[in-house]
């Protein structure tokens, strides 16, 4: 690509807006709608201890989740995001000081700063979201929500707990993704909504 090209294409992604450069169209009351990639539906799934059943329980729940959903709908993806915010940069920084830094009481504050986080992590390690996501894309208006209910009903019968994403829980995964805001209880839906004051 040509120097002139460069810089024509880097203009012209200044230009777009937030939601044209994520490639989101627009947030439904049940879906994503992106620019090309169909309509995104997001199944939360709340993740089960597995630590507290059975081997035997762990593999019939691994079976009916690999034959009845995997196998049985082919335009399921599967996502696994972090719900909590992640660390890990936080940890490398201090593990490069940590190897640099010559002053040993230093050093130990450092080890002490990377032991907390560690400790922080290890509470938050069951602070993970699976995602089901389902990318609709010539389905009739019709039939999106008998479909959609239809899996919901599969997942809950083989005892998953299970949840269909609304408008709010899009904002909030779009909001852990690509931002890692993990504390905002309400998102707007442009920015500065909040202080609009409706006539009255």
């Amino acid at each position: 690509m040509s120097r002139e090209k460069r810089k024509a294409k880097k203009e012209a992604e200044k230009r777009l807006s937030t939601r044209q450069f994520i490639g989101a169209k627009e947030i439904t009351d049940y879906s994503l709608v992106t620019y090309g990639q169909g309509e995104l539906v997001y199944f939360i799934v709340k993740p089960t201890n597995i630590s507290v059943l059975s081997e035997s329980s762990v593999g019939v729940r691994i079976h009916a989740f690999c034959s009845l959903i995997l196998e049985g709908v082919a335009e399921i993806e599967m996502l696994c995001l972090n719900s909590r915010e992640s660390f890990e940069d936080n940890k490398r920084f201090l593990k490069s000081q940590m190897e640099q830094e010559e002053n040993p009481v230093i050093r130990r504050l450092l080890e002490q700063d990377q032991t907390h986080l560690d400790r922080i992590q290890v509470q938050m390690a069951t602070a993970r979201e699976f995602l089901i996501m389902l990318r609709l894309k010539d389905e009739k208006e019709s039939d999106i929500f008998p479909y959609l209910s239809r899996i919901e009903k599969s997942l809950k019968e083989q005892s998953f707990s299970v949840k269909r994403a609304d408008k709010e829980d899009i904002k909030r995964i779009l909001a852990v993704y690509y931002e890692q805001n993990v504390t905002t209880e309400k998102f707007e839906d442009f920015d500065g909504e909040r202080w609009i004051i409706p006539e009255i």
